[in-house]
């Protein structure tokens, strides 16, 4: 049984969505996260991952980590589980599975790693267990395992990798696919720098918590950037994000969840022509995002290059 998922970016609103404003995200097809099981000789359920080192059986993994979480869901009695050839529960002991695990996606990058790799094992372990699932049922299985990752994500990451589509989304609302007006370019930058998600979104949630009248108006802001993002996508006038961003951009600062890395390569873009350019995600690191015309594209991954950047990815959006 095999299944992948591809990663993400968002365009605008992070952080901010995490308090009920909008943010619009993109699926990134150029990297992904796959999952393949198949039968083994020896008893038991083994978890191959070797970009994070982990080799182990599913007993020996404690209860809240993500991986084994996630297949918990489907063996929930710890003695049995299902064979995908024999159709049928194996007492432990007569044989196990293994699951192997691997990704382009960097960890910690702002590129919805774990997210992809929760929706890609949820379906592959859905297909094994002959328990199709909705991309609804999928997306909200994901949602619980990046409850793991992040504490109180948006829910932005496993909407986008679920259903592999531009989206425009606002959290406890239901999905919009954003309908893209005219195909536009953008330039991912990697800092290189991992940067776990949860603990800048924990520490906004402390300046939220501090002096909630500042910082709802600033993500008041942050929404309505998205907002009018939006309208100018759907619309096809892509060449007005570039401002928008730039602004998103320096409220994010504002946040304190940008960093000198990122800084320094948004200014790279925007100096090697892009006409905007901010970090995405969750900051202190990973990666940064600059919106240029395809004819500027290698100029601008290039200065991005020279900069600092470790690693830069050119995808359209359409």
């Amino acid at each position: 049984m095999k299944a992948s998922a591809p990663g993400k970016i968002i365009l605008f609103g992070e952080h901010a969505v995490v308090y009920g404003r909008p943010a619009l995200a993109i699926p990134v097809t150029q990297v992904h996260a796959d999952v393949e099981i198949s039968e083994s000789s020896r008893a038991g359920i083994w978890i191959h991952a070797s970009a994070i080192g982990l080799h182990a059986e599913l007993n020996s993994l404690p209860s809240d980590h993500p991986l084994a979480a996630v297949i918990r869901k489907f063996f929930p009695r710890p003695n049995t589980f299902p064979s995908p050839l024999l159709r049928d529960p194996l007492p432990r002991g007569e044989g196990g599975i293994e699951i192997k695990i691997t990704s382009t996606i960097p960890v910690a990058s702002g590129l919805g790693s774990g997210a992809a790799v929760s929706v890609a094992m949820i379906r592959a372990l859905s297909s094994m267990v002959h328990r199709p699932l909705s991309d609804d049922q999928v997306s909200a299985m994901a949602y619980e395992i990046e409850k793991l990752h992040h504490g109180t994500p948006s829910g932005i990451d496993n909407t986008v990798v679920t259903y592999a589509k531009p989206v425009y989304f606002i959290k406890g609302q239901p999905i919009e696919i954003l309908k893209v007006g005219k195909p536009f370019t953008i330039v991912i930058g990697d800092t290189g720098i991992s940067a776990p998600t949860k603990e800048s979104v924990a520490d906004v949630r402390k300046l939220w918590e501090a002096d909630k009248t500042k910082w709802e108006k600033v993500f008041d802001e942050v929404g309505e950037i998205a907002k009018k993002a939006k309208e100018k996508i759907e619309s096809g006038r892509w060449e007005e994000l570039g401002e928008l961003m730039n602004q998103n951009h320096v409220l994010l600062k504002e946040m304190t969840v940008s960093s000198p890395e990122l800084d320094k390569l948004v200014s790279a873009a925007r100096k090697a022509g892009a006409l905007g350019a901010k970090m995405s995600g969750g900051g202190r690191g990973g990666n940064m995002i600059a919106l240029v015309t395809p004819d500027m594209a290698e100029a601008v991954a290039r200065s991005m290059k020279e900069a600092g950047a470790k690693n830069t990815i050119v995808t359209n959006v359409s």
